[in-house]
């Protein structure tokens, strides 16, 4: 392929139609929608062991708030990880784990 024939492909696939984008939203409403299907499946126990566990110091803290043994909180943190990798959204620390728990609505800034 020429010069010339280089141009007229670039020519075209720049003026190809395609899904045009002209506001940041466009690129937003695509993430969260694709954040939607790639959302584990917590259970109401696992949400409520991770948001104690988050508020708490500790795995022993978080335990006693919820009457439970500290080894059964990092059975269910073990079991929540499991969760975001099987979705691939891996969330190896507490930091990542907040991170998920605010991008999946389980909590809000405003509760910290």
């Amino acid at each position: 392929m020429g010069t010339q024939g280089c141009r007229e492909a670039v020519a075209e696939s720049v003026t190809s139609p395609g899904p045009r984008v002209t506001h940041m939203s466009d690129y937003r409403e695509s993430d969260a929608q694709a954040a939607r299907y790639r959302r584990p499946d917590l259970s109401l126990r696992e949400i409520e062991v991770l948001l104690a566990w988050l508020a708490a110091e500790s795995k022993e803290e978080a335990a006693s708030k919820l009457f439970i043994s500290a080894s059964t909180v990092s059975t269910h943190l073990a079991r929540i990880r499991a969760k975001y990798s099987g979705v691939g959204r891996d969330a190896p620390t507490k930091t990542h784990l907040l991170a998920r728990a605010l991008q999946d609505g389980y909590t809000s800034l405003d509760s910290w």
